[in-house]
């Protein structure tokens, strides 16, 4: 095994960070190359999933996935998908396992909310948490972190890139710079291969989608055009898998089943989906609408029929861009994949037959933006200017004018950091002031566009119509984040606005939750090491449970009397309640528990082992040999997993 060796005195390390919808990945630069960071859950691939238990506990990553049939309510999965947007969103009638908070007011109408049931999260708060869980990561393997490039979907408007900067900041996070998805993907693939040319990047993840094209040449990575969906992916393959397992469950309409079966269909469906990347054909079993199971085969050519659709969405925004950037299919040099979702053999031979040709996929389509991101911190943190981003904008920005239709100040895919200005006038005579809009979208009239902000501008002298002249300057950074500034020309009377998207925490909200934080910081600390132990406790009482319905014969008399004896002890302490200041006891109680109870079943475990393979060479079914040999070796996984800091 190979370490690295730290030198106290070394400057902090910048991080790359790939917040996805559905893993999220964090990386750094090591001797010159990118390198994927271990999480909590001792891989590179954290589960962007967040379980909010009682009392207060907050489990991030794997260990939060095993709640999710469990107490879907309780657990927010695939939150990327509710960044930036508010109540009323359509993202809300999809088929789900949350359940909404309803506004009080008009201010928590701008968010969405999760109703935990004692307690209500923004998806901002969400995000936070799977960020802090990076950072830990981060802070225990590289001692410091001197700030973050975290990488967002290049079709993120205003309101959900400032969602994402409100995360960081209540993660305890320094933010260098929100870097598209695609362009951090070709920041990686430019600078391991050397490649130049003009390339298209087909960004599909487990919630967004992106298609960009650029062009490499002497280290200059310039952004031609962009396109996608912020609300399509790899999750809405499972939806339509799971809509039509759940319709063969006997429930009419999916969002008529239980949150606890449509959280059960949704795993079946994306688990489905994994194993149908390498088989032809998959069976799945779910329990039927009035009791009873249910067994049915899915294929390739089933699930290919599903996402056809969903492909097809793609194609579209993939032409759109190729006429955006004036240039025909056969004149690239190369599409590169990214995400998880474009492992679907369907996805890829999809993408071949849009662009003429195989795509590239020489880096891990899961850790590329990563790498990306990583390569981008360390640029920025060296203030080395090995090369020159130049990114676009996804969306034109504009002022709504008398009507309300929208002036474009910012058109679509012009590149960024920018700015401009336009010149506008008084509609009625004696105007004393100016109300300005400021819209993002590519519609007509201001309503059917996304609103970003409204300000006022006053005292302007009365004036007939038309005589009053109003200056309003757009400047967009490298964040793609819009500044505004209006100036009445002849008084001089001006004003500015960093524009704050109304979906956005306010600076107070985030700052309380700042101070929460840390006044609380000890005590949280000791609850999420609590949660931990409870549920390492939980999966090896439940291991042990299995092992002993299935091999109780292998025991021998002392295993036959002390088993049955720890895992009482073990799950008498599991039902204790714990005081917010015994926490800490309770934890270590449950852990030490738990390792009594392994090594009493260890020498047991490896006596079923050899039972399970004189199965397999006595011909039995290889269903139920593989069912044997994951008994046996449960007890020993779980708790080697606890051990190596599994549970986050």
């Amino acid at each position: 095994m190979l370490l690295d060796i730290f030198d106290p005195k070394a400057p902090p390390r910048p991080i790359g960070i790939d917040l996805g919808t559905t893993h999220s990945v964090l990386a750094y630069v090591r001797d010159e190359r990118p390198v994927a960071i271990t999480t909590c859950d001792g891989g590179p691939l954290l589960p962007s999933v967040v379980h909010y238990a009682e009392h207060g506990q907050v489990i991030v990553g794997r260990s939060a996935l095993s709640h999710l049939e469990s107490e879907p309510e309780r657990t927010i999965a695939s939150v990327k998908r509710f960044m930036g947007r508010g109540w009323g969103d359509p993202q809300l009638a999809r088929l789900g396992t949350y359940r909404f908070a309803e506004p009080r007011n008009e201010d928590e109408a701008k968010l969405i909310h999760f109703d935990l049931g004692d307690s209500r999260r923004t998806a901002i708060e969400v995000s936070a948490e799977i960020l802090r869980s990076l950072l830990r990561s981060a802070s225990e393997q590289l001692r410091s972190v001197g700030g973050a490039v975290i990488t967002v979907p290049a079709y993120f408007d205003d309101a959900q890139r400032q969602a994402t900067r409100d995360a960081a900041r209540l993660a305890g996070l320094e933010v260098l710079r929100l870097l598209n998805e695609p362009t951090a993907a070709a920041l990686a693939y430019g600078l391991e291969s050397k490649r130049e040319g003009m390339f298209a990047i087909y960004d599909l993840g487990g919630g967004t989608f992106d298609i960009t094209l650029l062009r490499l040449e002497d280290g200059v990575f310039q952004v031609k055009s962009t396109g996608g969906d912020s609300a399509l992916g790899g999750d809405d393959m499972d939806r339509a898998i799971a809509e039509r397992l759940l319709a063969a469950m006997g429930f009419e309409t999916p969002l008529a089943a239980p949150r606890p079966v449509i959280a059960l269909a949704l795993t079946a469906a994306r688990d489905a989906k994994h194993r149908l990347s390498d088989s032809d054909r998959v069976a799945v079993e779910l329990p039927r609408r009035g009791g009873g199971e249910l067994r049915l085969e899915l294929s390739r050519p089933e699930l290919e029929a599903l996402i056809a659709p969903l492909l097809e969405r793609t194609g579209k925004a993939a032409r759109r861009a190729l006429r955006d950037a004036q240039l025909e299919a056969r004149e690239l040099d190369g599409v590169i994949l990214v995400g998880g979702a474009t492992r679907v053999p369907a996805v890829r031979r999809y993408v071949a037959e849009l662009f003429g040709r195989e795509p590239l996929s020489d880096i891990d389509p899961d850790l590329v933006v990563a790498y990306g991101a990583a390569l981008q911190a360390d640029q920025l943190a060296h203030d080395r200017a090995d090369t020159l981003l130049l990114d676009v904008l996804p969306l034109s920005l504009g002022v709504e004018t008398m009507g309300g239709a929208v002036d474009r100040v910012l058109p679509r895919n012009t590149t960024i950091p920018v700015g401009a200005k336009a010149t506008f006038t008084t509609y009625a005579d004696n105007q004393t002031g100016f109300e300005l809009h400021i819209v993002q979208g590519e519609r007509e009239l201001a309503r059917d566009c996304r609103s970003l902000a409204r300000f006022t501008l006053k005292g302007i002298p009365p004036l007939p119509a038309g005589q009053a002249r109003l200056e309003v300057s757009f400047h967009v950074d490298e964040n793609s984040l819009l500044r505004v500034h209006a100036r009445e020309l002849r008084t001089g009377i001006e004003q500015s606005v960093e524009v704050k998207p109304s979906y956005g925490l306010t600076d107070e909200q985030v700052e309380q939750m700042l101070i929460d934080a840390l006044d609380h910081g000890e005590e949280d600390f000791e609850r999420r090491r609590l949660a931990e132990a409870r549920v390492e406790a939980e999966r090896l009482l439940l291991a042990t449970d299995k092992a002993l319905a299935a091999d109780a014969d292998l025991l021998d008399p002392t295993e036959q009397r002390e088993v049955p004896e720890h895992a009482a002890r073990l799950r008498s302490a599991l039902d204790e309640q714990a005081a917010p200041d015994a926490a800490a006891a309770v934890a270590s109680r449950l852990q030490a528990l738990s390792q009594v109870l392994d090594a009493a079943t260890h020498a047991w475990a490896g006596r079923r082992m050899d039972r399970a393979f004189q199965g397999a060479l006595a011909g039995r079914d290889v269903s139920q040999v593989a069912g044997s040999v994951e008994h046996a070796r449960g007890v020993d996984a779980h708790l080697a997993e606890h051990q190596k800091g599994g549970a986050p």
